[in-house]
């Protein structure tokens, strides 16, 4: 396969960095940009120093910044769009930056890209985008403009995916619950298996938010950025490209407390549960239609057990 000049956005982010390192083995050339906002210099430790890494510490909201990429990069072809405003709780106290940020920003590249004749752009899109939608398994069509979302992020989301939905230019991935190494459980804006790792590791008692029973459709991190390669046809195994909507899970639930359960086991952390209040903003069950994505070859390669096997290992070491 030709080697390729791609951007990504949110390099030093938990799921940007693992893409960019994917990208960099396969040979392609990376213009990393983030803010470091939420993104960490340590997550890019592995390629920072790579001859075919060159990192922007820029935010997205610079005006004119995909123009001005490409004329440092002519050759630039393949955007992943993943940088944004990634807390749902801080999306809900800071509704403008977040529709500044998730959408305004978005709508901006999209179109630079387009005018620019790149050839692939790939948005990270949400399953927050279906609100508290009960229909299970979720299909990409539940999203509409009638859908009440129960946060600014979901709705900054949506109006991303379905502006590149509707524009028949670009790709947009609804991803599901992603976990893996990276995932800083210490901050705000962690997913729950990362926290509930960081609980378990120091003998402590997992919080849960609500009773527990509420659900989740969660996908290791590399088979998220497996789906990102066949978004832009750079999978090695020639899937893709794609364009339109599709959503990316695994299409399995697994509860909050079935969770707990399992950390706890793994870490040998107290299987008492620390219940708590629900969070406003928080969705009930979340489980994808994996279907339409499934067309195009993909398949998630590891396991539920098996990726929080190696997030446990990775935060012992880490």
């Amino acid at each position: 396969m030709k080697s390729k000049v791609c951007l990504v956005t949110g390099c030093a982010g938990f799921i940007g960095s693992h893409l960019t390192q994917r990208l960099i083995d396969l040979g392609h050339f990376v213009v990393g940009v983030d803010n470091l906002f939420t993104g960490y210099v340590h997550n890019m430790k592995g390629f920072a120093d790579h001859p075919n890494f060159k990192f922007h510490e820029v935010s997205i909201l610079d005006e004119g910044l995909l123009e001005s990429l490409k004329a440092d990069y002519p050759e630039l072809d393949v955007v992943y769009h993943l940088a944004a405003i990634v807390s749902v709780p801080y999306s809900v106290d800071h509704p403008e930056l977040t529709m500044n940020t998730n959408f305004e920003a978005t709508k901006k590249m999209h179109k630079s890209a387009k005018d620019l004749g790149i050839t692939q752009f790939v948005f990270a899109g949400s399953a927050a985008e279906y609100g508290n939608e009960e229909r299970l398994p979720v299909r990409e069509e539940y999203a509409t403009d009638l859908v009440e979302h129960v946060s600014p992020y979901g709705t900054a989301k949506y109006k991303s995916s379905s502006l590149i939905g509707n524009s028949g230019y670009g790709c947009s991935l609804r991803f599901f619950n992603i976990f893996g190494p990276r995932q800083d459980p210490t901050s705000q804006y962690s997913g729950v298996i990362s926290r509930f790792v960081d609980f378990g590791l120091a003998g402590k008692k997992m919080v849960i938010f609500g009773n527990g029973e509420q659900s989740r459709d969660f996908l290791y991190v590399s088979d998220v950025v497996d789906s990102y390669l066949i978004a832009t046809g750079l999978d090695p195994q020639g899937r893709g490209p794609l364009c339109g909507i599709y959503n990316v899970g695994t299409g399995i639930g697994i509860s909050i407390l079935q969770l707990a359960k399992s950390v706890a086991k793994l870490t040998a952390a107290p299987t008492e549960i620390n219940f708590q209040p629900t969070r406003a903003g928080d969705i009930k069950h979340s489980r994808a239609d994996v279907s339409k994505m499934s067309k195009s070859g993909f398949s998630p390669q590891v396991s539920f057990e098996e990726g929080l096997t190696k997030t446990i290992e990775w935060a012992k070491s880490s």
